[in-house]
């Protein structure tokens, strides 16, 4: 395990990014919300993973959220949270995988739980030339859905995945069919109805059908709820298939 610091200019700060493993395939991980880079290695995300990791066939990359300056910040409409959240993109994007690039080099797979799961799922449809597969678990990717009041513009449009799938077309369309998969995974047990996960999973599968967008939707059952041990589990079953 090593543990960096990685200053963003957009954010005025640097975010932490912890690594594990030796070398491997390279996976970054976005926490819940409002979470750390440690919660996956706290909630025995990591330890989940140890075979992998020690046998050097991934790498795994755990960084800090930005969602309590953002999405989760109630008190701001949500066009300026999604301005906001612009930040942190930023930061995965100019410092994050950068370093990631240097540190292990090629195509990075993004993983992500409840509120992370929509990062993993918003960062690859948008930036399929790096992340070409996502694996998200216990998603709600509707931004628009989580609290949200005020005018919604452009900022929020091109970060919410169920409004900009619809309107993909075009060649765009075509290499996204060619260059992107994502893995949607959901318990419907306990929290996963009342977080809007399990609706939400479904609808974005639905949307991805309709485009052509390879995807998966792997449903878990009525007694998997939403939290960590469902999670590793998740996590544990679906990623040695992919490292």
């Amino acid at each position: 395990m090593t543990h960096h610091e990685l200053y963003s200019p957009a954010i005025g700060a640097a975010g932490t990014v912890v690594a594990y493993g030796h070398y491997g395939r390279a996976v970054l991980a976005f926490p819940a919300e409002r979470g750390r880079a440690w919660d996956w290695h706290d909630h025995g995300m990591v330890d989940a993973l140890g075979g992998l990791l020690e046998a050097g066939r991934l790498k795994l990359y755990c960084v800090d959220s930005f969602d309590a300056a953002s999405w989760s910040n109630d008190e701001l409409p949500v066009e300026e949270r999604a301005r906001r959240h612009g930040r942190y993109e930023s930061w995965i994007l100019e410092q994050v995988v950068p370093f990631i690039h240097a540190d292990t080099g090629g195509e990075i797979i993004l993983t992500g739980i409840s509120l992370g799961a929509y990062h993993a799922a918003n960062f690859a449809l948008k930036r399929a030339d790096l992340f070409p597969l996502a694996i998200c678990m216990s998603g709600n990717y509707d931004p628009a859905a989580w609290n949200g009041w005020g005018e919604r513009g452009e900022a929020a449009y091109f970060n919410n995945p169920m409004d900009y799938v619809e309107h993909l077309g075009g060649d765009h369309l075509d290499w996204l069919r060619g260059r992107l998969s994502l893995l949607i995974v959901c318990g419907q047990g306990m929290w996963e109805d009342s977080t809007g996960a399990l609706e939400s999973s479904r609808a974005l599968a639905g949307k991805l059908a309709v485009k052509g967008i390879r995807h998966e939707l792997d449903l878990w059952g009525h007694d998997v709820p939403h939290d960590w041990p469902s999670w590793r589990a998740q996590i544990a079953h679906h990623l040695p298939r992919f490292c």
